[in-house]
């Protein structure tokens, strides 16, 4: 081997280049940040439509509040003030399997089911009623494994996530609503006869669909979620600075802790 290749970026003693263009005169002042981000990841420059996408992803997944990635932030630089990038690395490493994850979770699931479309039959469905058959055997397949099915369900939203609808017509719009969102709508309207019950389409899940609609691999989905959780968690470091609240979470579940003896039925 004689060199590390790599795309992305190179600097010298008088310029600064990424992705192939000189940072300070083709990219600083004409290109967004989010347009970057798809860049990088793409290796290609969004179309505007995918950019207005993409960036509403970005926007969606941001912030929900005191969730346990902003209150483990908080705490963190209630613990170590001077450790910003602490405090921000803390939050970002709650994004698993129940908050954050369902990005990643639902486009795996998607992309799988749309995967098994192609191999059986070769071709996609073109109907509505096509894509609630695509999406009745992938729900079935996943009750049948005693899975739960990715992007269905929210601990808040339980009558419906705000997000998912502005999404869905955002990608309608920009004509860019493909086979990913497709059968997470048709998931929507089929899963209450397979499960028995009614759960809302979250937000997550709408995010995961829409990015892999963008072309992006389900791998890399989770990235794109703390991408955007991370604009939240700066806020929430911020607003701790100015108006702290960590001193008093931690005081608060301490003065509530309730001590259980070893062996008392506790742990």
């Amino acid at each position: 081997m004689t060199g590390y290749p790599t795309s992305i970026g190179s600097s010298d003693e008088s310029t600064i280049r990424v992705l192939g263009q000189d940072l300070a005169e083709d990219l600083m002042g004409q290109v967004g940040f989010g347009e970057l981000a798809f860049w990088l990841v793409a290796m290609r420059r969004p179309e505007p439509g995918e950019l207005r996408v993409f960036e509403a992803v970005l926007v969606a997944l941001a912030d929900h509040g005191l969730t346990p990635s902003a209150i483990a932030a908080r705490l963190t630089l209630t613990g170590a003030p001077e450790s910003v990038q602490g405090a921000l690395a803390a939050g970002l490493l709650g994004g698993g399997s129940r908050f954050l994850g369902v990005t990643e979770d639902a486009g795996r699931f998607l992309a799988a089911a749309l995967e098994r479309a192609r191999t059986d039959g070769g071709a996609l469905p073109t109907t509505d009623e096509g894509w609630d058959d695509l999406a009745r055997d992938a729900v079935g397949r996943q009750r049948a494994a005693g899975l739960l099915v990715p992007g269905l369900g929210h601990n808040v939203h339980k009558a419906g996530d705000p997000r998912t609808p502005v999404l869905l017509q955002i990608a309608a719009d920009e004509g860019v609503l493909g086979p990913h969102l497709r059968l997470f709508e048709a998931v929507g309207r089929v899963h209450a006869e397979v499960l028995g019950r009614t759960l809302p389409l979250n937000g997550a899940g709408a995010c995961g669909a829409a990015l892999c609609d963008l072309g992006f691999p389900v791998e890399i989905l989770r990235g794109f979620a703390l991408l955007a959780r991370a604009a939240g968690l700066l806020g929430h470091l911020a607003e701790e600075m100015r108006r702290p609240i960590g001193l008093d979470v931690y005081e608060h579940v301490d003065r509530a802790a309730d001590y259980l003896p070893p062996g008392s039925g506790g742990g």
